[in-house]
Order: C-alpha cells, then sequence, then structure tokens
C-alpha cells in the first residue's frame, strides 16, 4: 500500500500534524505540500491536511480536493486557532465534504493551532465584536498544536491506516 500525506501550511501549525501522521504511517509513503502534488495517482490513500482561514477550507486545497479524490480513499485533517469542539466550527469545516462528494472519506481529524501574531493584531483592530474575541482569544493558542494533539493525530493515523 502507498500513502501520501500532503498538506497546506502558512504557519507551520498544519505542516507539524502532516509530520505526526507520516511518522505514524506503515509501508511505503510520501510527503509533500500539496502545491508539489499533481494528482493522486499510484497512492491508495491520501491524507490531504489544510488550516481553516477565513472561516473556510483555502481555495488551492478546495479546487485540488475537487479535482483529484473521486474514487479515491483519502482522510482530512485540518488546523484551526478555536478549541476543539467550538460549535462553529462544523459550518467552517464542513465544505470538504462537498469538494470531496466522489471520495470515500475514511476520517476526519481536527486540532487547534497557534494563531498568528498578524491575524491576531488584525482581528483586535476589527469592528467586529466577534473578530475582537477571536483576536483577544489569540494568546491562548500559543504553542498549539501541543503533544497532547500531536499524539491524537498519530492515533488517528493508525485509525485511518487500519480501514484500508
Amino acid at each position: 500500500m502507498k500513502t501520501l500525506v500532503t498538506y497546506m501550511s502558512q504557519t507551520g501549525n498544519t505542516k507539524k500534524i502532516a509530520e505526526a501522521i507520516y511518522g505514524e504511517l506503515e509501508g511505503e509513503k510520501d510527503i509533500k505540500p500539496i502545491t508539489e502534488v499533481k494528482d493522486l495517482q499510484g497512492y491508495d490513500l491520501a491524507f490531504i491536511g489544510f488550516p481553516i482561514m477565513q472561516f473556510d477550507i483555502p481555495p488551492v486545497v478546495k479546487d485540488f480536493v475537487s479535482a483529484n479524490t473521486s474514487g479515491k480513499k483519502i482522510a482530512i485533517f485540518m488546523t484551526h486557532a478555536v478549541p476543539e469542539g467550538f460549535e462553529a466550527i462544523h459550518s467552517w469545516t464542513g465544505s470538504y465534504e462537498q469538494a470531496a462528494a466522489g471520495a470515500d472519506i475514511l476520517g476526519k481529524f481536527d486540532c487547534q493551532g497557534e494563531l498568528a501574531q498578524p491575524i491576531i493584531d488584525m482581528l483586535l483592530k476589527a469592528d467586529d465584536p466577534q473578530m475582537k474575541a477571536f483576536g483577544e482569544m489569540g494568546p491562548s493558542t500559543k504553542g498549539q498544536p501541543d503533544e497532547s494533539r500531536v499524539q491524537k493525530a498519530k492515533a488517528f493515523a493508525k485509525e485511518v491506516q487500519a480501514k484500508v
């Protein structure tokens, strides 16, 4: 079995989770930024990761998933700045299911990552009280994803690979 771990990461949060997943996989495997992946030909399983940006999947990831996952076994992993279980996260992350409509989605993993300081600064200047509140939450994300989240990502990798 050949497995690909591909990801988009701007601040290193998603890359950290991608590397944790990759390290747990058995068999032939590759890890590459999504911008270096042309398609999923030759892979039996693909883990696809991204950060949540502006309350959604980044367009480059959505386009890649839409164009390449039909008929493929995939697993999705994502990072975001809010704590896991934050109610609105489901509406922000659900669009990957539409993009991957023809895929066999074997699992989904999400975890908190560290909110970048320029984003915190921008949010704190926002007129919208909810955006300001997100900015105020920024310092509490320092050091995320922490070791407990990395361990959960590793367990996720094993669970998904066992399904293939």
